[in-house]
C-alpha cells in the first residue's frame, strides 16, 4: 500500500525487453536504500525490485501491466515519480493507493492560474461512477482532489512544491498518465452491482 506522496523523482537509464515483459532500470535517490523484492510505487504503479546496482534499480513490469499503463511509452531519460511502501504507524498524508493502476487517461489541457497549474484528464466512460467532486484520484502515483466533473472528464490542481518535486513539469496536453481510482469508491461500485 502507498498513500501518494512522492518520494523522489527517477530517471529511467535503461530498458531492455525481456520474453514480452519491459525491465526498467531506474536512477534515483532512494535506490541504493532499497532491497531486492521489494514493492515500489513507479509512476503509481506497483513493481518489484529484482535488482540493486548503486543508485540504480530495476523492475519488471509484464504484460498486464504494461497493457493497462503508460509503461509501455517510457523510455530513457524519462522522469518517472517514485514511492515507497507505507508504513503501518505512520501519518497517512495522501489516500490508500493499492499501485494497482486501473488504466490511463488523456491530458487535455494544462493551464496555469494564480501560481498553480491546472490538468485536464479524459478517461474511459466506463469508469465515471468512480469519481465524486472533492474525491481523491492517484495520477502518475501522485495523490490528488479531484474536481469539475464532467461526464468521463476532470481537474485537478498542482501546487508548486507537486509541479517541481514530481513528474507532473513533464506533462503536457495528449501525454497519457496512469491513473488508479480510490479503492473505497470501486468496493462500493462492485457492491452495489449485486
Amino acid at each position: 500500500m502507498f498513500t501518494g506522496i512522492i518520494e523522489s523523482l527517477g530517471k529511467i537509464t535503461g530498458v531492455k525487453a525481456d520474453r514480452g515483459n519491459i525491465d526498467f532500470t531506474i536512477e534515483s535517490d532512494i535506490s541504493a536504500s532499497l532491497k531486492v523484492d521489494q514493492s515500489v510505487s513507479h509512476n503509481g504503479v506497483c513493481l518489484t525490485v529484482t535488482e540493486i546496482n548503486n543508485n540504480t534499480h530495476t523492475v519488471t513490469a509484464v504484460k498486464e501491466t504494461l497493457d493497462k499503463s503508460s509503461l509501455k511509452n517510457f523510455s530513457i531519460n524519462n522522469l518517472i515519480n517514485l514511492e515507497r511502501a507505507m508504513k503501518l504507524g505512520e501519518r497517512l498524508d495522501g489516500h490508500l493507493v493499492q499501485g494497482h493502476v486501473d488504466g490511463v487517461a488523456k491530458c487535455i489541457g494544462v493551464s496555469v492560474n494564480h501560481g498553480s497549474w491546472i490538468y485536464k484528464f479524459e478517461f474511459d466512460t466506463r469508469n465515471e461512477m468512480l469519481l465524486i467532486e472533492k474525491g481523491s484520484i492517484c495520477i502518475n502515483g501522485v495523490s490528488l482532489t479531484v474536481f469539475d466533473i464532467i461526464k468521463n472528464t476532470f481537474k485537478v490542481t498542482i501546487i508548486p512544491y507537486t509541479y517541481e518535486n514530481t513528474s507532473f513539469k513533464t506533462i503536457k496536453e495528449d501525454d497519457v498518465v496512469n491513473i488508479e481510482f480510490d479503492m473505497i469508491g470501486k468496493y462500493l461500485a462492485r457492491f452495489n452491482k449485486q
